[in-house]
């Protein structure tokens, strides 16, 4: 039993790095290296881009990508690689949830009350028909972001006052120009005071761990306001995977998913601007990646059929919940 000398957590006898902070773990009795406190900032090249057979950087067993493929998991020990810019090489930080759901009569109650409340109307699911039904490992891209948004908005009190004042200083203005006059001379009264700017400016930030999903034919699947229950991930452990129990492999790089975390969480900003205030204009939003893990989630898949009308459905196996809902 080993522990992490950074945080505390407890690891696996053969982790290589802690799951919950990054920090390289070093074997006890062995010399801790002068960069041990701090996980690689990267791994080195292993292989050319167009090799049909590479080595697992792990157990050294032999890696065979299919076409498409840009993240690959070891069949014997677990390990993984990607394909980026420079070709491929090994994946610092690979983890995975755990499965906690594992049958599924459980899983078809938490469905059965995902559709009775939303989907359809009370006793959808006993109209229901199962088309089809699996479980397996789905990856995902997790990647520490953080995010800092300015914007400029208007504030609504400051402008009604504005306008307000700026009503009545016509109103005296006209009555006067129409007749107001003392010993024939009109009296305009002067309005004192600042003119009032109904424009203000406010910075908003947030820090996300945000899963992309590593599968391009699953991106219909996205999480967009989901949370993966992060804090129970451990180091990947193949042993962990029930037998038959698929291990997806990607098409999705570390690359494009940043591309695509960039993306989304400048949207969910734009989003938090909106919602604390009205008439929200100008943002400019600065994002900032770190080095991301590979995650695998043991997801069930449900097709359903509702009197011909066919929807979709995704459990998180860790957490029981259900995390999206097509058709």
């Amino acid at each position: 039993m080993i522990y992490c000398v950074k945080c505390g957590t407890q690891l696996p006898d053969d982790a290589r790095f802690c799951a919950k902070c990054g920090t390289t773990v070093v074997a006890p009795g062995a010399g801790a290296p002068a960069a041990a406190a701090a996980a690689p900032a990267g791994s080195p090249t292993i292989a050319a881009a167009g090799v049909q057979e590479l080595k697992c950087p792990t157990c050294g067993a032999p890696i065979k990508p299919t076409f498409g493929d840009t993240v690959v998991t070891c069949d014997y020990c677990g390990g993984s690689v990607t394909l980026g810019g420079a070709g491929w090489k090994g994946i610092n930080k690979h983890t995975m949830l755990p499965l906690t759901v594992r049958d599924q009569n459980a899983v078809l109650q938490t469905v059965k009350a995902a559709l009775d409340t939303g989907l359809f109307h009370r006793h959808a699911f006993e109209e229901s028909t199962i088309a089809d039904s699996k479980l397996s490992y789905v990856p995902f891209w997790v990647l520490p972001v953080s995010a800092s948004t300015t914007y400029t908005y208007q504030d609504a009190a400051a402008s009604i006052g504005s306008t307000v004042g700026t009503m009545a200083a016509a109103e005296l203005l006209g009555g006067a120009l129409g007749g107001n006059r003392r010993g024939g001379f009109a009296v305009i009264p002067i309005m004192a005071g600042p003119v009032v700017n109904p424009t203000r400016s406010e910075t908003i930030s947030g820090q996300y761990e945000f899963p992309v999903i590593a599968v391009k034919s699953m991106a219909d699947y996205q999480p967009k306001d989901y949370q993966f229950p992060l804090n129970g991930r451990t180091v990947f452990d193949k042993k962990s995977v029930p037998d038959g129990t698929p291990i997806l492999n990607g098409d999705v790089g570390e690359d494009q998913a940043q591309q695509a975390a960039k993306a989304f969480v400048t949207q969910l900003q734009s989003e938090a601007a909106h919602k604390k205030h009205s008439m929200v204009s100008k943002l400019d939003t600065k994002v900032d990646l770190t080095e991301g893990e590979l995650l695998h989630v043991p997801i069930w898949y449900f097709q359903l059929d509702h009197k011909g009308k066919k929807s979709t459905i995704l459990v998180d196996a860790s957490a029981g919940r259900v995390i999206r809902t097509f058709g």
